[in-house]
């Protein structure tokens, strides 16, 4: 149903709150919820003096963003931000298209997408996220230590044992189980996928010519999660399980994370340090194009699997009284936003990257 109702994007606002009007008395009647509906349906207004802003996207980042739109509802009662979870895909495909007031996505749109766009549509980081392998090997300590290519050897299925070889040179002081690796993978469209598989087409050419680098990469093995609690779910429930996720959802879930060795030939942990030190050494000279590869960068102290995470805006929204509102929420992002990240366990934008983010998204009218 949520699929039919997102269609209606390309209707007119007025035609829309109508709609959404019919559609929640009908839902009432029926004893259904109507959030999503209203999510949905992208409104602008409910009342004449409020607007509803309507963003789609990567699950990732959803519990800060919707930590966000709390607190700026409460400093701005008229203004409601509301964040549909699709995917980093499914977000990119609706902006692209003037579907809904802006988008959020874990990887950079493609110049050729960008290109087929109704408007012009600008990519702004919100904060850095670090994607980590989760693993499942219970009775085993120590920390799993873990490489580029072997990573990529395991997602495309040429190492199946947790005793392989190739992963007891990298773990000396692991005992590793004679057990298959289980793969799990997130379904299509998904920026964590555009991630790794950045890292991995990085670390290995047969897995950039078997796979590739994208959201929807090519698998060749595995089970597919397509929300990231499912992910999560399949690891801690699979006993020999591998894939991948946030830090701060791993974190949260108390999953284990493998260290991963990084350009500097040092294995790495996933922390907020490593992840900032990873988006400080490769943005010290970044110009006012944010479309920037975090993985595998320089510097002893970087863990090599970080990125930012973009909001997809368009530079010109659909009427006057909605562009005022994305820039003033933006503002608000990069303000006091940044600081509820940082109280949330997400690494800050470097200082100076920060301040030319903020001055591009003052220039969305």
């Amino acid at each position: 149903m949520t699929d039919d109702l997102a269609s209606l994007f390309s209707v007119s606002y007025r035609a829309r709150v109508a709609l959404e009007v019919l559609v929640a008395r009908i839902l009432k009647m029926a004893g259904v919820l109507g959030v999503t509906v209203a999510v949905a349906l992208s409104v602008t207004t409910q009342a004449q003096d409020s607007t509803v802003l309507v963003v789609t996207g990567s699950s990732m980042p959803e519990p800060l963003y919707a930590k966000w739109n709390d607190e700026y509802h409460i400093q701005q009662p008229a203004v409601k931000v509301r964040y549909l979870p699709e995917g980093s895909g499914a977000g990119a495909t609706r902006v692209l298209t003037g579907a809904g007031d802006f988008a959020g996505g874990d990887a950079p749109i493609p110049e050729k997408e960008l290109k087929t766009a109704t408007s012009k549509v600008v990519e702004l980081p919100t904060v850095l996220i670090g994607i980590v392998v989760i693993y499942n090997l219970t009775g085993t300590s120590g920390e799993l230590h873990l490489s580029g290519p072997a990573l990529a050897s395991i997602y495309l299925g040429k190492i199946t044992e947790w005793n392989d070889p190739a992963l007891v040179k990298l773990n000396p002081e692991i005992e590793l189980p004679a057990l298959p690796i289980k793969v799990v993978h997130r379904t299509a469209g998904k920026g964590s996928s555009y991630i790794l598989s950045d890292f991995l087409s990085k670390s290995s050419p047969e897995f950039l010519a078997r796979a590739g680098r994208s959201e929807s990469p090519d698998w060749p093995v595995g089970a597919s999660a397509g929300r990231t609690q499912d992910m999560v779910d399949k690891v801690a429930g699979t006993s020999g399980a591998i894939g991948y996720t946030e830090l701060n959802i791993a974190e949260k879930a108390s999953l284990h994370m493998a260290s991963i060795r990084n350009a500097e030939g040092e294995f790495v942990r996933p922390s907020l340090r490593t992840i900032a030190a990873a988006a400080k050494a490769m943005t010290a000279k970044t110009g006012d194009d944010f479309r920037i590869s975090l993985t595998n960068g320089p510097g002893k102290d970087s863990y090599p699997i970080s990125s930012f995470t973009w909001f997809y805006v368009p530079a010109v929204a659909q009427d006057s009284q909605r562009g005022r509102a994305i820039e003033a929420y933006l503002r608000w992002v990069y303000a006091d936003g940044q600081k509820i990240a940082q109280e949330e366990g997400y690494p800050p934008l470097p200082e100076e990257l920060l301040a030319k983010v903020a001055a591009k998204a003052a220039t969305i009218r």
